[in-house]
């Protein structure tokens, strides 16, 4: 296996291999353009972020300033909007449905070290994807961390940590670590 296969495997890979570090560099530029455009270009900002995304729908809008780790492993749906300060540590997918708000500075992080401290000083690293459903409103400051599912209509507040999956969806989310703290009714058609 390549140390991209094995990234998005969610087993130990090298970020030294060369592939990953020329894919960091690319997503480095396009970020870099993203940044210096101008509020009054919005379609050059979305042509760069369907340049760096592997996928995203018509609709997206990501205040600058805007960090990720290589873009293309990030797919985002329709109507999506994250406030300033987005990061995105894509080393393993990260999708999020459509109709999605993220306040600001909020982290998205697929990547992690082994709590073995000769592994994590030997430089290999861990990944594992983060699944966000449709109608999420993410707070501000909140982290989503690796391998977390959370279901449709789940509200993260401001500051929470999540550090584990909720997919059934319609819960407000608070704290660190974080919790349902309310559930969202839903109402039948």
């Amino acid at each position: 296996m390549t140390e991209r296969e094995k990234m998005l495997a969610g087993q130990p890979y090298d970020p030294s291999d060369e592939e990953l570090v020329r894919d960091r560099q690319r997503a480095r530029r396009v970020l870099r353009h993203y940044s210096e455009s101008r509020e009054d270009e919005p379609f050059e900002r979305t042509r760069l972020l369907r340049k760096l995304f592997g996928s995203c729908g018509e609709k997206i809008v990501i205040e600058p300033v805007f960090h990720c780790d290589y873009g293309k492993n990030i797919h985002v749906g329709e109507n999506f909007y994250a406030n300033f300060g987005l990061v995105m540590l894509d080393c393993a997918e990260i999708r999020i449905g459509d109709n999605c708000l993220v306040g600001p500075h909020v982290g998205f992080y697929a990547a992690t070290h082994s709590v073995d401290p000769k592994v994590r000083l030997s430089g290999l690293e861990e990944a594992h994807p983060i699944a966000i459903g449709d109608n999420c409103w993410i707070g501000g400051h909140a982290v989503i961390n690796p391998g977390v599912v959370l279901g449709d209509n789940t509200v993260v507040a401001a500051g929470a940590v999540v550090t584990r999956s909720f997919p059934q969806g319609n819960v407000v989310l608070a704290g660190v670590p974080a919790r349902v703290v309310k559930e969202i009714p839903v109402e039948e058609p």
